[in-house]
Parts: C-alpha cells; structure tokens; sequence
C-alpha cells in the first residue's frame, strides 16, 4: 500500500510538472515529463496504472504530437516486459487507441497492430489476425521503410492464404510490384536522402529485400497452387532461382530447377512457355539433372512422345517430387498426361494435311473417341485449327493463319484480279482497232 502512494504521489507531482511544461510549450520538457510518468509505472509493475496514465496524458488538453509519439514508443519497449499475454493484449490495445487516427504515429500503430495479430495467430484465431492486419493500409505511409512496407503487405497475404481467402490474398499481392525486388538498394538510399520526408529505419526483425523477393514469391505459389496454375507457378519459381544466394548454392538451385523443369512440362502449350522452355534448355546447370534436360528435349523436339514409355521413366521422380515437395497437386500425374496428348496432337498436326481418326488413335495410344475427345478440346481452347469428318471419320488440319496473313492474301487475290480485268481490257481493245481497220479498207 505504501508503495502504492509513493508511486500515486510521484505521478502526481508529474503531472503538475507536464502540466506547466505543455501550457508553456515546452516540447522537450513535456515529452520528459510523460516519458517518466510511465517509467515509474513500468518499474513498479504496476501495468493498469500504466494504460490509464497513457489514455489521461494522451486525452490532456493540447497536448503535444512530440509527447503522444515519444509515449507511444517508450510503452512499446515494455510490451515484451510484460507478464502474462493478458496483460500486453491489454497494453497493446492502450496503445492502438491513442495511436489510432494520428498520422504522426501510424508506424507505431501499424508495428502494434502486427504484435496483436501475432498473439492472436499463436492463440489459434487466424480470421481475427486477418482481419486485424487488413485494417490498416501500409502502402500508404510515406515514412516507412520499404522493407518494412513490403514485409507488412506479406503478412497480410500469408494470414489470408492461411484462412483460405484467395481473392483477397490476390487483391493484397497486387500492393507489391516485382519490379520492386530489381531495385538497386544504394540508389534508394539517395533518393530517400535528397526527399522532403524523412523514412524512419525498418525494425530490426525486418527481412532484407532479397529474402523478402523470396518470400513473395513463395506465397504467389501457394496461390496459384489453389487453382493449378501451372505457367505462373512455374514463373515464380524460375524468379527464386534467379536470386544470387540460390544460384551460388547447388543444394538450393537444384531442386528448383527440377520443379521448373516439372511446371513447364504441366503448363499448357502457348508462346509464354514455350518461351520460358527455350531458355530454361539453354541454361548451363540443367546439364547437372541430365534426365530433366532429356525430359524437355523430348517436349520441344517435333515427334510423338509414347506415354506408357515416359512415364515408365519418370514415375519414381514425379511420386518422389510430389512427396517431398508438396506443390504437385492431386491432378499433376492426370494433367501430365493430358498435356503429352496434347503435344502429340500439335505434331501430328505439322506433318499431317488430314489423317483418319483410327489412325490418330493408334498414334496417340487412345481409342477413338478420347482421341476425338482431346482434339475438340484443343480446337475450342484454340491451340490448333481442325475440322473433323465425323461419316468419313477424317481429320482435316489447317494452319493457323492471323490477320496479317489473310489480308496479305486478300491484297494477293485482288492484284491478280486487276492484272487479269487490264489484260482483258487491253485485248478487247487491240480486237476493235484491228475490227476498224478492216472497215476502212
């Protein structure tokens, strides 16, 4: 009891003293004052007088914005102080309400909310965390870090992955630009320097941006695991291993290089993998993983690929990859065979003008209603032009022409045209010289 009027007394005579400071304007005199208030709070653990001193000296009539941000961060260090998780819930939630509407303390509120939320995770509750972090728009602050900002948005997308929010955890994503992790780190510190606002220090749990680039991109897979994107998951993983640390460790690069090889070969056939399958072949490592090398050589060499005889081959390193990696989905070993059809189709497309579906069964290993099956679907996704004589049971490819070509053809056709309508023009002119001549004789 006698140490609790000591400290009562003590606090008193403060706030006598930050009275008289604050109504002179005395800046540094007012933030010293409340600054002691709560330290002799903290040192008699006396943490409810410590919240209801916070919310009084924030609530005093103009107080000041140096005072309010220096009791802001000094209560901070005394979070992980506390004794039990009640008792920083509680303090946390002090602070978020003093610091909640007041720009000059929206890093601090924006480091408190990511506390609370993280208290609330541990606990089990991950759609309150979400929501929690959801609140507050980092993107907006001009004086936080870009690291900081990064990691923040990051978190947000990691609690809603976790919660199973994927539109949201996609809207979030888009916050970050990939562009950002290219962006040379010495230049950013000039720039930040010759600015009119000045961007505080990231925390010191704060990733550097290499190890942030990785990060994002292993939640953009996690994402696009959800709906089996295989091109863009693909992408993400070829960004991993263009990191300097990953390539310089072949323990690290090798099994992305693997996973690279695997998502290319599931992607569906278009320009941008065909793109990325190219230069992934002309890469110097895949020579470390000479299968995977064959693998892809098989994939982008014009000739029908038996499917019995692949898989045969690789079944031990898909199952294998599928176990230890976790990122191949229940569908990969249906889809892999789906997209070897496919590329049987497109070479049978280049070498045949028209071919009986039998005979496009047989070559395929399907019956001839499958065969049929995965050619309709291949025409209406567009990947080739095709027409089927269902009576006759013929296969009639065309090549795939674009605008260009039809309207180069159109100005061919009517040049002809012309040159025919003035050769015609000329002959019927030379007959009726020659007719007048005659009758003038």
């Amino acid at each position: 009891m006698a140490n609790t009027g000591n400290l009562d007394a003590a606090i008193e005579q403060l706030l006598n003293v930050e009275k008289q400071m604050r109504l002179a304007g005395e800046v540094a005199g007012t933030r010293k004052a409340a600054t002691d208030i709560l330290k002799l709070c903290f040192e008699a653990r006396a943490w409810k007088t410590l919240n209801d001193q916070i919310i009084l000296l924030s609530k005093r009539r103009g107080q000041l914005k140096q005072a309010v941000t220096a009791m802001v961060q000094q209560a901070m260090q005394y979070i992980d102080e506390t004794p039990d998780v009640e008792t920083r819930i509680e303090l946390i939630k002090t602070l978020n309400s003093v610091s909640a509407g007041k720009i000059y303390v929206e890093i601090e509120r924006a480091r408190l909310v990511k506390k609370l939320a993280k208290i609330k995770e541990e606990q089990g509750l991950i759609a309150e965390a979400a929501d929690l972090m959801q609140e507050v728009a980092v993107e907006t602050f001009g004086a936080m870090a870009k690291t900081e900002k990064i990691a923040f948005i990051l978190e947000q997308v990691r609690l809603c992955l976790d919660r199973q929010d994927y539109v949201r955890a996609q809207i979030l994503s888009r916050k970050i630009s990939p562009r950002v992790f290219d962006a040379n780190a010495s230049k950013e510190k000039k720039k930040a320097k010759e600015g009119d606002n000045i961007v505080e220090e990231p925390a010191a749990d704060i990733p550097t941006l290499l190890e942030l680039k990785r990060l994002y991109y292993e939640l953009m897979i996690r994402y696009y695991s959800h709906n089996n994107d295989y091109l863009e998951i693909c992408r993400c993983y070829k960004s991993i291993y263009d990191i300097p640390s990953v390539k310089e460790n072949s323990a690290e690069w090798i099994p992305i290089l693997r996973k690279i090889c695997w998502y290319l070969v599931l992607a569906p056939h278009d320009p941008m993998q065909s793109s990325l399958l190219n230069s992934t072949l002309e890469d110097k490592n895949l020579s470390e993983i000479p299968n995977f090398k064959l693998l892809l050589k098989q994939i982008v060499t014009m000739e029908v690929i038996q499917w019995t005889s692949l898989w045969d081959a690789y079944k031990t390193e898909f199952e294998s990859e599928k176990i230890s990696g976790k990122s191949l989905g229940e569908k990969a070993e249906e889809d892999l065979r789906q997209r070897i059809i496919e590329h049987n189709i497109l070479v049978v497309s280049k070498y045949y003008a028209r071919i009986t579906l039998k005979r496009l069964a047989d070559l395929l290993c399907l019956s001839v209603q499958e065969a049929e099956k995965h050619l309709s679907e291949m025409v209406v996704s567009k990947a080739l032009v095709a027409k089927i004589d269902r009576p006759m049971g013929i296969v009639f490819f065309q090549t795939v022409k674009d605008s260009n070509d039809i309207l180069n053809s159109w100005a061919a056709n009517l040049e002809k045209l012309l040159d025919l309508v003035e050769k015609s023009c000329h002959q019927i002119h030379k007959e009726t010289m020659v007719h007048k001549a005659a009758l003038k004789v």
